[in-house]
């Protein structure tokens, strides 16, 4: 749908998915085709190494910064991706946050590599109330991010934010598309066995001397690593792929109805009518 609207519009997308941006993640990140790259011209999609350190806050320079070269000779740009939070970084700006403590980091992400979710919500129960009462108790990411941060400095996230939105100096319309969930649920299943029929455990397997790094912890990659540790079966790791993609939707539903100013369309004509 974003590649024929920017076709319609004779423009340009910008990508605004956390894991397409990586060079070596494809297949288990539902990259773009070479035919679809060459349809359209794309930003942040191989731009960036799996060891880069990826965030909100640098995504929002590189978005502002990528616009501007496309609205110097285009009337209109394309935004596309699940990753809310770059998308609230580039349409309303994000607060500057002081650094975590690598070591508090770490310490977070290996305390749920083995003790689970369960173990960050207890936590953050006990350390960050404020916080943990408002967060997407089943966001693991946004989990680790919050409790890494009280333990770095004391204080919950939530004190550095502001919620003052910074002004563009460009019209935003924002649009969600609304799928009726059981269709939505099986595309996710059939997307998943396309995945594997493509080479995604290979993929996966070349990247295993990077699995430590935070970007490989996402659904499609971590529960194959379960299955190359010899934790799990392969058919009951693919179960836990398409399980967790399910689950990854329906937050990307909730979080965008919370948004409140976005227009949900079923067609492309629903957008350029």
């Amino acid at each position: 749908m974003a590649i024929d609207l920017a076709l319609r519009l004779n423009t340009e997308i910008l990508s605004a998915d956390s894991r397409q941006c990586y060079r070596e993640m494809n297949i288990g990140v539902a990259k773009p085709s070479k035919e679809e790259l060459a349809k359209v011209k794309h930003h942040f999609i191989d731009t960036h190494h799996i060891a880069d350190e990826v965030s909100a806050g640098m995504y929002e320079k590189y978005a502002l910064d990528t616009l501007e070269h496309i609205f110097a000779q285009h009337d209109a740009a394309v935004c596309v991706g699940g990753t809310g939070l770059y998308i609230k970084a580039l349409c309303e700006g994000i607060d500057e946050m002081p650094p975590v403590d690598p070591l508090m980091k770490a310490e977070v992400e290996k305390m749920y590599e083995t003790q689970g979710l369960l173990s960050l919500q207890q936590a953050l129960q006990l350390e960050d109330a404020k916080f943990f009462s408002t967060a997407e108790q089943d966001n693991p990411m946004r989990l680790m991010r919050a409790l890494s941060f009280v333990r770095s400095h004391g204080r919950s996230i939530l004190d550095y934010r502001n919620q003052q939105t910074k002004p563009r100096d460009f019209q935003i319309r924002k649009f969600v598309i609304d799928m009726d969930r059981d269709i939505l649920y099986h595309r996710i299943n059939l997307r998943v066995d396309r995945m594997m029929q493509q080479g995604l455990l290979e993929e996966v397997k070349s990247l295993m001397p990077y699995r430590a790094y935070k970007s490989l912890n996402t659904v499609g990659y971590s529960e194959l690593f379960h299955y190359l540790d010899g934790e799990w079966t392969l058919p009951y790791a693919v179960d836990k792929i398409k399980q967790h993609t399910r689950n990854y939707a329906k937050r990307q539903i909730t979080w965008f109805k919370h948004q409140g100013d976005f227009q949900a369309v079923k067609f492309l004509k629903d957008i350029i009518s």
